[in-house]
């Protein structure tokens, strides 16, 4: 198990470890193609592993690294501490560092989400039941909990940012700028807002 220690903060974060989890998977390949190529390890759930498994793309399934199968017909994936406590850990804090240690949670600095298709449900007049079952709540958890940490873990909601992502990544030997995380955290934030008031109407 890897030792974490405190570092100086900077104004970029380095991406070493990866969760991908998507439902629209356009572009996902190339994404995590780069990421592979550039050493990063890519963890994975549910279909988006099956995915980038069957595309020979090197994923470590989530279910086998936290121990904890997936269950409730894949209500539950993702929810577990091992997951989010590498997510929302502040890099910056040795008390934060000692428990992931003591409690063998790796760190991850990149989390790719984007949420199950509630609105194109609801609007393709899916039964009542088929509506509930497209409430997204992994994905929200993921999002919010990586784009609180934006100081520290970068959030990708949608597609279109891969290419700018790549670019940065491509410039600064595998760093994004932490003022590029706010930008992305904001968008997150301004997308899981959207997602809630179309299941709020």
């Amino acid at each position: 198990m890897k030792i974490y220690k405190t570092k100086e903060l900077s104004n970029k974060i380095k991406i070493k470890k990866a969760l991908i989890s998507v439902f629209d998977k356009t572009n996902i390949l190339g994404i995590a193609k780069f990421l592979t190529n550039q050493n990063i390890e890519i963890y994975s759930s549910g279909g988006t592993y099956k995915h980038l498994e069957e595309n020979n793309i090197k994923v470590i399934d989530i279910s086998k690294y936290t121990n904890s199968p997936e269950i409730l017909d894949g209500r539950v994936k993702t929810l577990h501490p091992k997951i989010h406590g590498g997510i929302l850990a502040k890099r910056n804090s040795s008390k934060h560092l000692k428990e992931l240690n003591k409690n063998k949670i790796n760190l991850i600095d990149l989390v790719i989400v984007n949420l199950y298709p509630f609105k194109k449900t609801v609007a393709s007049k899916s039964s009542f039941k088929q509506c509930i079952e497209n409430i997204d709540i992994g994905g929200p958890t993921l999002i919010r909990a990586s784009a609180k940490n934006f100081e520290f873990v970068v959030t990708i909601t949608n597609p279109n940012d891969y290419e700018k992502f790549i670019g940065q990544m491509k410039k600064d030997k595998n760093y994004i700028s932490k003022k590029t995380s706010l930008e992305l955290a904001s968008k997150a934030f301004n997308e899981i807002s959207l997602y809630d008031m179309d299941i709020s109407d």
